[in-house]
């Protein structure tokens, strides 16, 4: 049964490796608090995996474990990713290079999300994703007239930082 759960585990994080990623970028600045990030959220989705009941899809799941896990990081370290030891783990997988190459543009708006707080920076995140305001909503865990309102207040917050 554990191998079934490892193994049904360890296939969907290689298929949804990619939101970790984003998120990781999104709230790291260099390559090393990158993969401690990646690490630190993979070990977090694993330990709760058992509990999810599927009443979401994986990766909406995904993405709740990955930002909350993000932002408590974040706030707790102040910018310094702390880590748990990934030795211990009994599953391995394959990951995937991350290119950090992105146009100049993409730049730009990363420069600028980086300047809003914690909430707002999952929101950018989630609709950046296309996800639409019900999803966002449900990962948030705020109501959907909500998370409207504080996206128009992000645009607007990010059209001040790209055009003072």
């Amino acid at each position: 049964m554990k191998n079934e759960l490892e193994q049904s585990f360890v296939e969907l994080l290689e298929k949804h490796q990619n939101i970790i990623h984003k998120v990781c970028r999104l709230y790291t600045n260099n390559y090393h608090a990158h993969n401690d990030l990646f690490q630190e959220i993979t070990i977090q989705l694993w330990k709760a995996y058992p509990k999810f009941r599927g009443d979401s899809k994986f990766s909406t799941w995904m993405y709740r474990v990955g930002l909350n896990t993000a932002i408590t990081l974040y706030r707790k370290s102040k910018r310094t990713i702390s880590t748990q030891d990934f030795e211990g783990v009994a599953f391995k997988m394959t990951s995937e290079v991350y290119d950090d190459t992105e146009e100049q543009q993409l730049k730009i708006l990363y420069k600028a999300v980086h300047q809003l707080n914690d909430i707002e920076k999952a929101l950018v995140f989630l609709y950046l994703e296309d996800k639409d305001y019900r999803e966002i909503s449900e990962t948030m865990g705020i109501s959907e007239v909500n998370a409207r309102v504080k996206m128009n207040r992000i645009k607007n917050k990010l059209r001040t930082i790209l055009n003072p």
